[in-house]
């Protein structure tokens, strides 16, 4: 059976709310209630719990977070500062900001959320990449011209939002990879997020387009949400351009252990672009993959499981298996709780052009019980030493020269 997946907001219980609105304001949260538990399909298991479970005393008797105190240490830290994070709905809303291209002047809706700029970085409140300046390779980077008005004009790069995203899983117990998979926006060959401004100096940042061609009337009508996704990206729940904002759906995953939220908006791929939610971008295809921390990589790796264990209310669900079989409702997307490398205050090799290593566990793994969540590429990294995980199929592990544009923006321990 065909399924059509469209995104629509997050679902998530009061008790996850409270309990992630207080940790964000490093207070102390209340222990779980029995009758208040989240329901499976509600809940998402990756985030913290209580620090009070099991202790001598109550919340309130917590200190904050060691992370209010230094932004590298234990507790949750907000990377894109721009942008108002709203953990119930698990959104984040952006600034918006409005292009247009050189030819014919059509209107391009974009959004900032990382540079090679570390001044600039630090003053938007957007991500500093280093590796952003060796990302100017083929049409991986678009070039545009800073206006007098204050905006952009760009030379090439047009996205389609008009097709419908559709993934049809894969039969039996293993639902990846999908029988067909179409994203729901496209990027003409000239399309990559990444755009190089060429006469302020050429800081290159990652601006996603969330929406082409569109008239400010005509989003309007999206600013208390229902969008048209045939005019906007298929992670946007709200877009204003009366208030220059836009409400961007986010995502779970871990790195180095640590949970976090991230926005994934292109990719390379088309069948990963669908899986993501994400809009196909040609020309990310023009980076080099496979280098990781070497010198003048502009990626950093992304770990992401296959045929990781199921089923929504199990604590070591993960992996694409679970993302598309455990979706229940079409229009609640589930994670497959990818593992990231390097992020902002955990290293300093971040790079939101994730290249994806596909892993796999091996039979002998799941007969004998090995197969759990991972939360740490190192982890990953020892099970592929010890011949516990495997590239897709039993192919050798590495990259797969998909790449997929994911800003993290929080940090939630």
């Amino acid at each position: 059976m065909t399924r059509i997946f469209r995104p629509r907001p997050l679902r998530g219980s009061f008790v996850l709310v409270s309990m992630a609105l207080l940790l964000l304001l490093g207070a102390s949260v209340p222990a779980l209630a029995t009758d208040a538990t989240p329901t499976a399909g509600e809940r998402d298991n990756s985030v913290p719990p209580p620090p009070s479970i099991g202790a001598d005393v109550t919340l309130p008797y917590f200190a904050p977070s060691p992370s209010m105190v230094q932004k590298e240490l234990v507790g949750p830290y907000q990377l894109i500062k721009s942008g108002k994070i709203d953990m119930a709905a698990m959104t984040i809303t952006l600034p918006l900001y409005k292009g247009q291209m050189k030819d014919g002047g059509k209107a391009v809706w974009y959004i900032l959320t990382d540079t090679n700029d570390k001044g600039n970085a630090d003053a938007l409140g957007i991500n500093y990449s280093a590796k952003f300046s060796y990302a100017a390779v083929g049409k991986a980077v678009r070039q545009a011209t800073l206006e007098k008005d204050t905006t952009l004009t760009f030379d090439a790069g047009t996205v389609d939002f008009s097709p419908v995203r559709k993934v049809v899983p894969g039969d039996g117990d293993h639902p990846f990879p999908p029988k067909s998979a179409a994203p729901g926006s496209v990027g003409d060959a000239n399309y990559s997020p990444l755009v190089q401004i060429g006469n302020t100096g050429g800081q290159i940042y990652n601006a996603p387009v969330v929406a082409f061609g569109s008239t400010a009337d005509q989003l309007n009508a999206f600013c208390d949400g229902s969008p048209d996704f045939k005019l906007v990206h298929d992670h946007v729940r709200k877009i204003c351009p009366k208030d220059m904002t836009v409400t961007m759906a986010l995502t779970t995953g871990f790195s180095f252990g640590r949970p976090v939220l991230y926005l994934s908006t292109d990719s390379n791929d088309a069948t990963v672009a669908a899986l993501e939610d994400a809009t196909l971008a040609p020309g990310l295809k023009d980076i080099t993959v496979g280098h990781d921390d070497g010198a003048f990589s502009a990626v950093e790796r992304i770990f992401i499981t296959t045929n990781g264990q199921t089923g929504l209310d199990n604590p070591q669900r993960q992996g694409l298996d679970s993302a598309i079989g455990d979706q229940v409702d079409p229009t609640t997307p589930v994670s497959p709780l990818n593992v990231f490398g390097g992020i902002p205050t955990v290293a300093t090799d971040y790079s939101p052009l994730w290249d994806a290593n596909i892993v796999q566990w091996t039979d002998k793994a799941i007969s004998k019980g090995y197969r759990a969540r991972v939360r740490d590429e190192f982890e990953v990294l020892g099970l592929v030493n010890e011949g516990w995980i495997t590239g897709p199929d039993g192919k050798k592990f590495g990259s797969t020269g998909i790449i997929i544009d994911c800003a993290v923006a929080m940090r939630l321990l």
